[in-house]
């Protein structure tokens, strides 16, 4: 019998944003998964979204090394297994992670382990709100308007992906900011776009920041970090809106 692995969006942290259909998928789990990259005995954000509204007894901790990149495949079979033994004999399997599970997710790596373990298993996802819209609705940000474009990037790919991104697209937002966020903003300031660029961390959380990117230029961030870097918009209504001759309408 098949077993359901469901991958579970709960949002960057508050609990607030956790949806009523990840409500209903985390009731219906028979084991309930969590990842956390701290010491053992540490809450995870995303068990910390859930545990109000999960049995306790339903929640099993799976550890994952964010620093040791030679421990990936290992954490992620050992993860994989549990998760399978849950859906071998037909049962249901919600991974719950931040953000949205089809967004630079950890889900990504479990769902190709549970189904190379278990071919047949049935694998669903629930939606999460972002990172990038929960900055934006904290800092009053508007993420696209008209016929602009948006290009979402982890800052891990490299300053040379940044600065494309920043050069060919409208909105540019950046994840996993971490100790590349000095060099983050100098690099936005030399392509001009560090004026009303937003810098966020720990959203929902405690320990929150929400602040304009250049106000501290030698701050490093944690590995969960956002920026949003806006296009110049002028104040006209609709001033963002054009036709396919790039005339504005």
């Amino acid at each position: 019998m098949s077993g359901l692995l469901i991958g579970i969006g709960v949002g960057p942290g508050d609990p607030e944003h956790l949806t009523l259909k990840a409500l209903k998928a985390l009731e219906r789990a028979d084991r309930v998964f969590v990842p956390v990259t701290e010491a053992a005995g540490e809450t995870g954000r995303a068990e910390h979204v859930v545990q109000a509204h999960v049995d306790p007894a339903k929640i099993e901790r799976l550890g994952f090394s964010m620093r040791d990149a030679s421990l990936r495949h290992e954490n992620w079979d050992r993860a994989g297994n549990a998760i399978a033994a849950v859906c071998r004999d037909g049962g249901t399997a919600a991974f719950c992670t931040l953000g949205d599970p089809n967004v630079y997710s950890t889900f990504t790596y479990m769902w190709h382990t549970v189904r190379s373990l278990l071919p047949d298993v049935v694998v669903e996802t629930v939606p999460g709100i972002t990172a990038m819209q929960d900055l934006a609705a904290r800092s009053g940000a508007i993420l696209t308007e008209g016929n602009e474009s948006l290009t979402l990037l982890p800052l891990t790919a490299g300053e040379d992906v940044l600065r494309a991104a920043l050069r060919g697209s409208d909105t540019v937002v950046a994840y996993k900011g971490g100790r590349h966020m000095p060099r983050v903003r100098e690099v936005l300031a030399e392509e001009g776009r560090l004026e009303g660029a937003i810098y966020g961390e720990h959203l929902g959380v405690d320990g929150e920041e929400v602040q304009a990117a250049g106000a501290d230029t030698e701050r490093r961030g944690p590995y969960l970090s956002t920026v949003i870097v806006p296009p110049a918009r002028s104040q006209d209504r609709g001033g963002r809106l054009k036709d396919e001759t790039g005339r504005a309408i």
